[in-house]
This record gives C-alpha cells, sequence and structure tokens, in this order.
C-alpha cells in the first residue's frame, strides 16, 4: 500500500472520528426536549446511592463485553484483558455512528492483527448475536408478562388492537425460536456458504465458526446474559435515583421490554436518543406519572453506557497506528 495512504490513514482517520463522534453527540443532546430540566433532574439525584452505583456498573457492563470479547478472539489471537477492554472502548466510538449500532467491530479491528481482521468480523458477529438472543429472549419473557400476568389491565402491549398485539408476541417468539437454532448451529452456515457457489470465495474468513462447540457458545451466551443483567440493573437504579417509583420485579419487565424495542426498532444516531425517550416513556407511563424523571433515566443511561465509552474509545483511536508500516 502506497506510503502515504498509509499516512493519511494513520494520522487522519483517527482524528476525523473523534470530530464527527463529537459532533453527532452533540446533535443528539441538543435534539432532546426538555434537556434542561432532564439535567437539572439528574444533577438533583447526584446524592442516592443508586445514581453512583448505577454510573459504577458501566465499568462492569463492558468489562463483561471485554472478557467476552476476549474469549472469541483467543481462537484467533491471544488478547490481554486490557486490550480486549481497549478494543470494545473503540468499538463503541464507531458504533455510535452506525444505524443500530452494528459497526462495532469497525473499531475493535484496530487491535487486531492485519491478517485476522476478517476473520474477527465474524467473531465479533458471535458476540452481537449472543447479545441480540438474550435481550430477544428477556424481551419476549416481558411481552408475555404484560400480555398475560401483569396485574394493571393497560400497558404498552394491551394498548395496541388485540390482534395485532398477539401478532406481535407470537412473531417475536417465532424469530426468537430462529435465532436460537442459528445461534447453536453457527457450522451450518460455513456448509451453506460451501455448497453456494457465488459465494465459496467469502468462505474462508467465516471458517473460524467451525471451532466454536455448544459449550463453548454457552459460556459466550451467559456472558451476554449476565452483562444483559447489568444494564437492566443500571436502568433500575437510575429510575430509583429519578423518583420513578416503580415495583423492582415489575420494573425488570418493562425495560426488558424496552431493549427489546429498541432491538428492533431502526435507529441512526442522531434520532437514537429522543427515540429512547419517547420509547422509554411509551412502556413505563402506565405505571407512573413521572415522565420528567423516565425522560432524566433514559438520557443518563444513553450517557453512562454509551456517550461517555465512545469518547474514551475515539480517543484510543487516536492513538493507534492502523496501518502498520511494513
Amino acid at each position: 500500500m502506497n506510503k502515504r495512504i498509509k499516512i493519511l490513514i494513520n494520522y487522519f482517520l483517527g482524528p476525523l472520528l473523534f470530530i464527527v463522534l463529537s459532533c453527532s453527540l452533540y446533535r443528539q443532546t441538543m435534539n432532546q426536549p426538555d434537556l434542561q430540566q432532564h439535567w437539572t433532574q439528574i444533577k438533583s439525584s447526584w446524592h442516592n446511592w443508586e445514581f453512583w452505583l448505577a454510573i459504577f456498573l458501566m465499568l462492569a457492563n463492558w468489562g463483561i463485553e471485554a472478557r467476552k470479547w476476549q474469549l472469541l478472539m483467543k481462537h484467533i489471537q491471544r488478547f490481554s484483558f486490557f486490550t480486549a477492554f481497549k478494543a470494545v472502548l473503540s468499538g463503541c466510538s464507531v458504533t455510535m455512528l452506525t444505524p443500530n449500532r452494528v459497526g462495532e467491530y469497525g473499531g475493535r479491528i484496530l487491535y487486531v492483527e492485519e491478517g485476522n481482521r476478517i476473520k474477527a468480523i465474524s467473531l465479533t458477529i458471535i458476540g452481537s448475536i449472543s447479545q441480540l438472543l438474550v435481550t430477544m429472549l428477556l424481551g419476549c419473557a416481558g411481552l408475555i408478562f404484560l400480555r398475560f400476568f401483569s396485574s394493571s389491565n393497560t400497558n404498552a402491549l394491551t394498548a395496541l388492537p388485540e390482534l395485532w398485539g398477539n401478532l406481535l408476541l407470537y412473531l417475536s417468539v417465532c424469530v426468537t425460536v430462529v435465532l436460537v437454532l442459528f445461534y447453536f448451529r453457527l457450522g451450518l452456515l460455513v456448509k451453506v456458504m460451501g455448497r453456494i457457489r457465488a459465494l465459496r470465495k467469502y468462505i474462508r474468513p467465516v471458517q473460524v465458526l467451525n471451532g466454536f462447540n455448544n459449550k463453548q457458545l454457552a459460556s459466550i451466551l451467559l456472558l451476554s446474559f449476565i452483562r444483559y443483567l447489568v444494564f437492566v440493573l443500571q436502568y433500575v437504579l437510575l429510575l430509583q435515583a429519578m423518583q420513578v417509583t416503580i415495583g423492582g420485579w415489575l420494573c425488570f419487565w418493562l425495560i426488558s421490554v424496552f431493549y427489546w424495542a429498541m432491538a428492533i426498532l431502526p435507529t441512526l444516531g442522531f434520532i437514537e436518543l429522543p427515540l429512547r425517550v419517547k420509547a422509554s416513556w411509551a412502556i413505563l407511563k402506565f405505571y407512573t406519572a413521572n415522565e420528567l424523571g423516565v425522560g432524566a433515566a433514559a438520557l443518563g443511561i444513553w450517557v453512562a453506557n454509551l456517550v461517555a465509552p465512545a469518547i474514551i474509545g475515539s480517543l484510543l483511536i487516536l492513538s493507534i497506528k492502523i496501518m502498520k508500516e511494513k
């Protein structure tokens, strides 16, 4: 590769990413309705232990994801936990600029040796599928709870016409079952690609999927489940800190439905924050009148779990030589 191109990538791409990310975050924040009131609500909750525990759990959230990435990558390249943690944060900075944050591998593969980067994308997809699978499973459980076991006669699901509510529930369950079968049969993807002539030239990077047995996939899924519990707990704690009084068990299922909705809704970076606030209120409004607290909690989670790691990750990318000189 031309030396000038390498210099351009190494010393221009990082600063450009940081600038674009900063502009995107600024636009999202400024587009947030009732921003001043939400910040006031957040500042008034600083004396609550729930607030600081939720912020501290950010480290656990991304630490679990780093461990998951470390386990996935050991099939092609060994990482220290600290390097895996940096890779995950770098992935956050890139994924904030992509629809539904699908571009996390763009930051992570910067820590991978050049010859392994295409394979690393396949491994990143495994981690993403495992997290999506947990989100869908718990989301479907939350939908079933709201549909059949909720003590309230009105909620986000029953507010829909019965036909549409049932269709949404059954379709989600079917998609989740298919996702479970696909996750534990990743090797079939390699076999199918091998039988389709047009896809054979792309099979080499995904052959790494054959190296995973069901026990290893279950271990990755368990880490995804633990991480899911962490960020649901974060949300519940922030809601309590913002004086949103909903019972803990009910709140758990409501937040599960919220994360399920965010997983299936198409989002872009510059509208994600307002959409998060609206979606959380649409689900929680049947159980609380504290709309300001719900919005402040959504903003707090967004800043703690996405903005702060993305900013740190973009600063880490500034120090990386993306293309080696040799």
